[in-house]
């Protein structure tokens, strides 16, 4: 994998995240708690998946030109920690059976997905009133109709909604992190930023 022209020349530290609706969420949320991401080197990058950790661990630390270093974080999903902690093994941030909390490595773990920690930051009715707002509450209630989502809960019929139509989960990721209350900052974003300012 080649980063050249993903990384601008002034990004001294690169947060990881598993796609664009994270991204989207990531910096969003930064812009609203005043942190000038790009003023600060940071630089939120969109993997496509997490099990491309690995490649985009190898490009930023073993193929970057001359000597330059960058400094590594992200977010990522509990069910997919070993990918995290093999990408970090395999470029020797983390040396393999250590015992360093992955938050010291600048690494922070989301229970579900980070999707899941707005839904549960904002609640059900919160986002509710934001599919309303958007005109698509009547494409949810449509979606709870269909006999596949009856039985599920809520939670998951709103992680269906988000994920059902092409540009709906970046577009939500943004919007919830528009109206996330400030003082209901999931702990693994909230830590993120920290880390990354």
């Amino acid at each position: 994998m080649n980063l050249a022209g993903i990384l601008a020349a002034s990004t001294s530290t690169a947060v990881l995240v598993e796609g664009e609706s994270d991204r989207a969420a990531v910096e969003t949320l930064a812009a609203r708690l005043g942190l000038p991401l790009a003023d600060l080197g940071v630089q939120v990058v969109a993997m496509g998946g997490i099990t491309n950790i690995g490649h985009h661990l190898v490009a930023l630390v073993d193929q970057l030109p001359g000597d330059r270093s960058i400094r590594l974080g992200g977010l990522y999903d509990a069910a997919e920690e070993r990918f995290v902690i093999k990408g970090l093994d395999r470029v020797g941030v983390r040396r393999f059976d250590a015992t360093t909390p992955l938050t010291d490595l600048g690494f922070f773990r989301c229970d579900r997905d980070l999707e899941d920690e707005l839904i549960r930051a904002i609640g059900i009715d919160g986002f509710l009133a934001l599919i309303d707002a958007e005109g698509e509450l009547r494409s949810f209630e449509r979606l709870q109709g269909q006999p596949a989502q009856r039985e599920r809960t809520t939670t998951q019929q709103l992680h269906r909604f988000i994920g059902s139509k092409g540009g709906r989960k970046e577009r939500y990721g943004r919007r919830l992190a528009e109206v996330l209350p400030l003082d209901r900052v999931p702990a693994p974003l909230d830590a993120l930023l920290r880390w990354a300012a």
